[in-house]
């Protein structure tokens, strides 16, 4: 099989790429040019791409190197910036596995003759009783990526391979140092590839973008207690950097109006609700989203390693199942709206959404 692998340049695509070439297939690795600007914490850099190249030279696999920037750019950056100008709190690597690594990537891939396209992530692929493909959990719960694979359909991981989610983070670095590869030692991404810290990080950043205002702090009962720098970089349920003494008892952000410019806080308890809404949901098949809405157990994942919350309730409407409710078994802390929430059936994604 002909397999196009993506590489980012991490330790994980790369052990990926290897085990594919080992298992006789037809391997190229590919590495997404994504940001052209300053980039010091995420994927994104010139030395990743040269790891990615280095890596396939030590496999002896072809490498390639796709532009996708204009795509990152819309599809990833300016939502970015734009969500932070309503008052939202973005997901970017979401989107960015959403419209770059899953969809431009597997158009380009196909066009090109592939019969799949692989990755890095720590995410399993699984089938149900009629063997429809699902994403399920790696097998390294520390590791898990299953959460911003979310969106993925069953058509797409028809065209989808994962060859290291059945491997612990420790085995993959392991299988790299046997190998020898050069990412064997390398550290895992963590932040936001498209912001630098050395650049002064996410308020310089967006500060070059979007005029920041200075916003009020005011209590449940509308009293001013304190201000901040930036309204737009408030981010519902946050403590640090609001300044507030108060009586000792930490208050945090429970609402984030940026057209008023005010932000409305309290405390722990005051962000604590019985359900939320979600948008722009997306479900791996139809039958997914009507085995949801008949009534099944389903849990729900609001992190990227958090544990599976209990539903009271879930409640599937608008067109196609794209609007979705899910009551708690026992209330939660609010998740901040832009934030998303993924459904799971035991270790299988069902769909997921982003919430209002």
């Amino acid at each position: 099989m002909q397999v196009l692998v993506a590489m980012s340049g991490g330790v994980d695509s790369s052990v990926a790429a290897a085990m594919l070439r080992d298992d006789g297939h037809e391997v190229v690795g590919v590495t997404l040019k994504l940001w052209g600007g300053e980039s010091d914490s995420g994927c994104c850099s010139v030395s990743d791409v040269d790891d990615a190249r280095r890596v396939a030279q030590q496999l002896d696999i072809e490498h390639l190197v796709f532009n996708f920037g204009d795509d990152f750019m819309a599809d990833v950056v300016e939502p970015y910036v734009a969500d932070h100008a309503a008052g939202l709190t973005p997901n970017p690597c979401i989107e960015c596995n959403r419209h770059l690594k899953f969809d431009r990537l597997l158009v380009r891939g196909a066009a090109l003759g592939f019969d799949a396209v692989a990755t890095g992530h720590h995410a399993r692929i699984a089938h149900d009783e009629s063997g429809a493909p699902r994403i399920a959990r790696g097998v390294d719960p520390a590791k898990d990526q299953s959460y911003v694979l979310h969106m993925l359909t069953a058509a797409q991981l028809a065209g989808v391979l994962l060859p290291i989610g059945g491997l612990t983070k420790a085995e993959v670095r392991t299988r790299a140092e046997q190998l020898g590869l050069r990412t064997a030692g390398k550290p895992d991404s963590q932040d936001v590839c498209f912001i630098s810290h050395s650049g002064g990080g996410r308020a310089t950043f967006l500060g070059n973008r979007i005029a920041l205002r200075p916003g009020r702090l005011v209590s449940r009962e509308g009293e001013e207690v304190g201000t901040v720098e930036a309204v737009e970089l408030v981010t519902i349920g946050q403590r640090r950097g609001l300044g507030l003494a108060g009586d000792g008892s930490p208050r945090y952000a429970l609402d984030v109006d940026v057209a008023a410019a005010t932000v409305t806080v309290g405390h722990a308890d005051d962000l604590l609700v019985d359900g939320e809404s979600i948008r722009s949901f997306t479900w791996v098949d139809a039958k997914a989203r009507e085995f949801v809405a008949g009534g099944a157990t389903v849990t729900a994942q609001v992190s990227a390693h958090g544990e599976p919350l209990e539903l009271h309730a879930i409640e599937v409407h608008g067109d196609g199942g794209s609007e979705v409710t899910v009551k708690w078994a026992q209330r939660q802390r609010r998740i901040a709206p832009g934030q998303s929430i993924a459904i799971y059936d035991g270790d299988c994604v069902l769909g997921g959404g982003i919430v209002v």
